[in-house]
């Protein structure tokens, strides 16, 4: 059995990129999002049943995230349909991953893991954090939304403070050396524990 980080942190704060310095060190990672990507992608699990619900969600045989979109503003029950489709697919690509592996230490990349009740199933959670105006500046950098885009999705999320009282570790996201010099520390705590 692999001990398994559940790894997240709000938009904006370095989590991508701190879980590819996971990978760096040998801890296979498995992305939720890359996870929903393979799902909607033409011949993914999740085009069947989606399709079945509303084949107007469907293009070039692939689930296209802006009908989706659509779909879910124009019909409130449209959201609940949805993940009663992706969730248990996202859970089963998941266990595949897990069942996949026999590395000591292995890390699931998920950014609402705290808000959909995912630490339960980890054995530690890491956060990764930055000061709010680094997160705002980082992501309005990104030129892909604009400053109201950027506060609903904030909205969604649990606030920064909450998810670091949910933490193992904390990950400041400040410096890309700080961040791997963290990783490393995070890594050796648990593989002391492990051999403890």
């Amino acid at each position: 059995m692999s001990f398994v980080i559940g790894l997240t942190g709000s938009i904006g704060m370095g989590k991508s990129t701190t879980a590819m310095m996971f990978a760096d060190e040998g801890v296979p990672v498995w992305d939720a999002d890359a996870a929903v990507h393979r799902l909607y992608a033409k011949g993914g699990a999740a085009v069947g049943p989606l399709a079945a619900l509303n084949p107007t969600v469907v293009e070039d045989g692939a689930i296209s995230r802006e009908q989706l979109k659509d779909w879910i503003r124009s019909d409130p029950t449209a959201l609940k349909q949805i993940e009663a489709i992706v969730h248990p697919l996202v859970a089963a690509d998941r266990a595949a991953f897990l069942a996949g592996t026999d590395a000591d230490i292995v890390l699931l990349d998920i950014p609402l893991l705290l808000e959909g009740g995912g630490q339960r199933a980890v054995d530690a959670v890491v956060v990764v954090t930055a000061p709010a105006d680094v997160q705002r500046e980082r992501v309005l950098a990104r030129g892909t939304m604009d400053e109201a885009t950027f506060a609903t999705i904030l909205a969604k999320q649990m606030p920064d403070a909450v998810k670091r009282g949910h933490a193992d570790y904390i990950i400041e996201t400040l410096s890309l050396e700080n961040a791997r010099q963290a990783v490393r520390c995070v890594l050796s705590d648990i593989r002391e524990k492990l051999n403890a």
